[in-house]
């Protein structure tokens, strides 16, 4: 389709600087004060010449308005409606160039107008990727040719907003090739996803960058939402899942957290603090629950409380302490800051026993105060150590013990420390609690030959506690070691050092794809006694804490041993039950022998037991019942209170 002349004229103006004047024949009426400014296009007039004519601010003029005579509404130029024959961006990558392409309104086969170029160069221009903008348009019969000429923006500085972890050295970092040369959005990019990927290698993993936009004079404005922290609240939880009152203080839990408001979150410390819940041994379950506050995060932690206080009362016979009438009470969050008081006491016709133990826990918020705990007791039974021994009137060794120790406790970096002191007056009795040295063979009961021995000793040990929950742990793992070194005074004047190790290690594995976790657990522990060593003082094996399968203490009476045990561990159909798989293995390392007494010569020192069992989340804790089988070829049901370890 041709144009008309007066088209062609009118196209011939909005490309060109100058304006058309009109034919001398008719002179161009001058304006009356007050009238417009309007130049009158002779429709004859065509120029002969086509220069190009820059249209767009604020490298240009603006072009005056133009009308067509005599028309009673005159029509605009720089309003006036024409076909984009090309559309072309030079001076810029062919990165760069799509991108205008993409932002401005023209487009190739497209209308256009003035207005609409002065747009588009303000439309690049607010990009930030170009420093200068200019547009050129050549009028042809069909339209207009239109030229983008740009100059990009060089990248010189970063400006970083709301940034806490994310430091300027570091950032700058991962745009260092880009300063000095054009800006380039892919090399951005790539600088960005680098500032996200820090964020996540270093454990922000709600930080990411928010907003990035380069600017005409070379700065890039890096907007980052870090994750900083609100607020943290606490819910307490039934074992419905609904909402109820809690008897531990916040106000507790909060000075114990590492993650405290206006830090930013990471996932490592969030974990860590996890852990110092569960270990407070107050807590079944432990979640953390997160909600977006704009660029900030509160945190509700959602807690089910362990049932804390017990108290009992009973009644009946032993041989130890004849008929008899016990109570017991206990609280292990005592006041609601997990202050812990123990209390148990049994009085017979025969023996008075009690256990008295009070302690607070080291709290990491106040790092000067250590942890304590003391404990007072008087007890009497039967000696596992002494089990193969016989009294001269057939009783069998009665252990008394009375004493109380102290405790305190603090963390030397990753490790939980304690150092403490104890006293333990041992006694050897019969059934009427007459002291009795020696046992029918004459073999000696206690280091002193009155039967009475006094153990004054001084014990270090140090822990470190990686697993997820101390009471019923799925992943991680913890590992221990301790010295207890006795001093020679009193009955016996006993010079010893106990030494004992242990290692736990918890892997979670998801065969049935169960909302519980599977578990495979592994421990291994030893021990060994170096110096005087009372009989009753021996390490025994056997029993449902040791070698399952075999009875307590029918393995070994030893000065050394060791100890492993590994266990497959299955929840039931998402139920408070789980099934065991076990296998236990024990021995004496041949240390029978450098017992006094050698009471364990005449066991096998050397064995193991495998089986299976049931674990049953209560509230008095996890029960747990095994059937275990030796190999001896004897099998035995065994009972217990919380996983074996």
């Amino acid at each position: 389709m041709r144009l008309s002349s007066l088209t062609l004229i009118a196209l011939t103006a909005l490309a060109t600087v100058e304006f058309a004047q009109p034919a001398a024949a008719t002179p161009a009426p001058q304006p009356e004060p007050g009238d417009s400014q309007n130049f009158v296009v002779p429709a004859q007039a065509t120029p002969t010449r086509t220069p190009a004519r820059t249209l767009a601010v604020p490298e240009t003029e603006v072009a005056p308005e133009f009308s067509q005579p005599p028309a009673a509404q005159p029509t605009r130029i720089d309003d006036l409606v024409v076909r984009a024959t090309s559309v072309k961006i030079v001076g810029a990558s062919e990165e760069l160039q799509e991108i205008a392409r993409s932002t401005i309104g023209t487009k190739t086969g497209g209308e256009t107008a003035q207005k609409q170029l002065q747009q588009d160069v303000a439309t690049l221009l607010e990009t930030g990727l170009f420093s200068r903008v200019r547009v050129n348009s050549t009028p042809n019969r069909d339209g207009l040719d239109i030229v983008f000429e740009v100059e990009p923006a060089i990248l010189r500085s970063l400006q970083l907003t709301n940034a806490k972890v994310l430091t300027p050295e570091i950032a700058n970092a991962f745009f260092a090739d880009q300063w000095g040369k054009p800006v380039s959005p892919a090399a951005i990019k790539k600088g960005l996803e680098q500032v996200n990927q820090w964020y996540q290698d270093n454990g922000y993993v709600l930080a990411k960058v928010n907003d990035a936009r380069p600017s005409r004079d070379g700065a890039l404005a890096l907007d980052v939402a870090e994750g900083a922290i609100a607020n943290i609240n606490f819910r307490f939880l039934d074992d419905e899942g609904q909402p109820t009152d809690g008897r531990t203080q916040e106000s507790y839990l909060k000075e114990g957290l590492k993650l405290q408001p206006g830090d930013i979150f990471r996932i490592d410390t969030a974990q860590e603090d996890l852990r110092q819940l569960y270990q407070l041994g107050l807590f079944k379950t432990a979640n953390i629950n997160l909600k977006e506050n704009g660029k900030a995060v509160d945190i509700a932690y959602e807690l089910t409380e362990i049932p804390s206080r017990g108290f009992d009362a009973g009644g009946g016979y032993s041989d130890s302490t004849g008929v008899f009438g016990s109570v017991r009470y206990n609280d292990q969050n005592l006041g609601g800051i997990n202050h812990q008081l123990n209390l148990n006491a049994t009085v017979g016709t025969r023996d008075v026993q009690f256990n008295a133990n009070y302690g607070k826990p080291y709290r990491a918020s106040r790092p000067d105060e250590a942890g304590y705990n003391v404990n007072a007791f008087r007890s009497s039974g039967e000696s596992l150590a002494l089990d193969n021994a016989s009294l001269a009137n057939g009783d069998d060794p009665k252990e008394r013990r009375i004493g109380g120790s102290a405790t305190l406790t603090r963390p030397v970096d990753d490790w939980n420390a304690s150092v403490g002191l104890n006293y333990t007056r041992t006694s050897i009795r019969d059934n009427n609690g007459e002291l009795t040295p020696v046992d029918a063979n004459g073999r000696p009961l206690s280091i002193s030959d009155r039967g009475t021995d006094d153990l004054v000793t001084v014990r270090a040990a140090i822990a470190n506690d990686q697993r997820d929950n101390p009471v019923n742990p799925t992943s991680g793992s913890v590992v221990s070691f301790s010295s207890e070194q006795s001093v020679p005074i009193g009955n016996g004047s006993i010079l010893m050092n106990r030494l004992e190790g242990n290692y736990s290690q918890y892997i979670p594995l998801r065969i049935f794809n169960q909302e519980s976790p599977e578990v495979l657990a592994f421990n291994v522990q030893g021990g060994t006694t170096i110096g005087d060593l009372p009989p009753y003082q021996a390490f025994t094996l056997g029993g449902s804490n040791s070698v399952r399968g075999y009875g307590n203490g029918e393995l070994a009476t030893a000065r050394s041993y060791v100890l492993a045990s590994a266990e497959y561990r299955v929840p039931l159909f998402d139920s408070p039950v789980s099934g065991v798989l076990f296998a236990d293995f024990g021995s004496d390392l041949g240390s029978s022998s450098s017992v006094p007494g050698e009471f364990g010569a005449s066991k096998p020192g050397t064995g193991f037991g495998y089986g299976t069992g049931v674990r049953v989340n209560s509230p008095v804790g996890t029960i747990r019942a095994d059937f275990g089988a030796n190999d001896r070829g004897d099998s035995r049901f065994q009972f217990g209170i919380g996983q074996r370890f």
